[in-house]
């Protein structure tokens, strides 16, 4: 089985920059597609970025793009969420979630997910 850990979050004014950790345990992550999602009070979850496996395809939200960079370092098990110009519309909880091969990171259903981190980004 596969545990994941966000870390990362926090209360941070416009425009600052946060960089969220999604770290792997119970087995090697490296398999694994893997995606953050957020969400905030009263909306649905919604897709942020996803990477495959290997980390030659990503795909981001047309809402981060240019701002958020999702990458992973295998060797650590983790996946980080380079997060830019923050917005206050960025504020939610973020999620870490994995699955063995996604066809569609916004859409599939994953198999293992955090607990969620925090951010939040004031006016």
């Amino acid at each position: 089985q596969v545990q994941l850990v966000e870390s990362g979050g926090g209360l941070v004014q416009a425009g600052a920059s946060l960089r969220l950790s999604c770290r792997a345990s119970g087995r090697t992550f490296s398999g694994y597609d893997s995606a953050w999602f957020r969400q905030a009070p009263g909306k649905e979850r919604e897709f942020v970025a996803g990477i495959t496996w290997n980390g030659p395809t990503r795909a981001y939200a047309n809402s981060v793009l240019d701002r958020f960079t999702i990458s992973r370092d295998n060797a650590k098990n983790t996946v980080y969420l380079q997060m830019n110009s923050l917005k206050p519309e960025d504020t939610a909880v973020y999620y870490c979630a994995a699955t063995m091969r996604a066809s569609d990171f916004v859409h599939d259903e994953y198999d293992y997910w955090g607990q969620g981190t925090q951010v939040t980004v004031s006016s």
